[in-house]
């Protein structure tokens, strides 16, 4: 639906009103993104290591989904649902670190209007999809872990595979409601932008124009897709802890919560990572700092994700050790 405006000629922008001197943004058709670094000696550096990162990303979350896919005993509900969210990753990551790889190799900061809209859609999809992904996740360890028995009937494939699409779909949802709140926006104060990437809380920042139909939008999107999956994580753990605690033995008790470690592991990293970013985009005045916080989000984040599920399950450690047999 909202691919249809980006084929006009041109994006006309207003100027801002009540304004003494305001900037005539007319025919504006592109927007300036944050430079990490202004020190040329640093720019060869800072290519490396993100692509170094993002190499490690995509090699990792697909060795993930080549020994879920591979490995019979790993088609549970648990590893589809992890093979998913490396999928979610690696278009995660390959939504924003590309982009700036290349900035920094051609030392551009411009990114056009319609590849910002995109890049801030596939932004938002992918980062709702792992949201969704890991509440999920949380509601099947919650089954497994206080249900076993009902376990195999409750979790069935069809239900899985619904669980997925549900995920994707609301994803859809919220990054077109985000573009819809961008292409409300008919006036700039500015085409800088105070991160490496169109943020999708960013762009609204720039507008001159009353946002205030758009600000209760983006509110009403934090709560859907932000406060209620970590409500789901939370109550399902709050369930997870009380049925193990009820479990005689300390040897049930650590067989019972080692199921949950890695994926609490990751839950941590995410949303502590994501609200980091947030916080200090909206308390730190320096745009740069706003900046590392994003980087350990957006990069960091998606890059750990595998070695925390393979390094602590024994599982994807046979799996992985089965496919280098099989492709050596």
């Amino acid at each position: 639906v909202y691919l249809f405006p980006f084929f006009q000629p041109s994006f006309l922008l207003k100027s801002c009103p009540n304004r003494a001197d305001p900037r005539n943004l007319t025919d504006v058709s592109e927007f300036l993104l944050l430079e990490l670094s202004e020190d040329p000696e640093l720019q060869p550096v800072l290519a490396g290591l993100f692509l170094s990162m993002y190499l490690v990303t995509v090699l990792g979350n697909l060795l993930i989904i080549l020994a879920v896919s591979s490995d019979s005993h790993l088609h549970t509900p648990m590893y589809f649902f992890l093979s998913n969210l490396s999928l979610a990753d690696i278009g995660f990551t390959s939504t924003t670190v590309p982009k700036v790889i290349v900035d920094i190799q051609t030392h551009s900061r411009v990114i056009s209007y319609v590849g910002c809209l995109t890049q801030m859609s596939l932004f938002a999809l992918f980062g709702s999809m792992e949201d969704m992904l890991l509440s999920v996740m949380a509601y099947d360890r919650f089954v497994a872990i206080c249900y076993p028995l009902y376990y195999p009937v409750i979790m069935n494939p069809c239900f899985c595979g619904f669980l997925v699409l549900l995920s994707f779909f609301l994803s859809l949802l919220d990054s077109q409601l985000h573009n819809w709140i961008a292409l409300q926006i008919t006036c700039f104060k500015d085409v800088e932008i105070p991160n490496f990437f169109c943020d999708p809380s960013q762009l609204p920042h720039l507008a001159c124009c009353d946002t205030f139909t758009s600000n209760i939008v983006m509110y009403f999107l934090a709560a859907i897709f932000g406060f209620l999956p970590i409500l789901g994580i939370l109550f399902s753990y709050y369930k997870i802890v009380s049925s193990i605690l009820r479990v005689p033995s300390s040897g049930g008790r650590y067989k019972a919560f080692s199921t949950c470690g890695s994926h609490l592991s990751v839950v941590c990293l995410f949303y502590g990572t994501g609200l980091g970013e947030y916080l200090s985009s909206d308390v730190s005045s320096y745009p740069r700092k706003g900046a590392v916080a994003s980087v350990m989000y957006t990069v960091v984040t998606p890059m750990l994700n595998p070695f925390i599920y393979s390094l602590r399950n024994r599982d994807i450690q046979s799996a992985l050790r089965q496919l280098q047999g099989r492709i050596l």
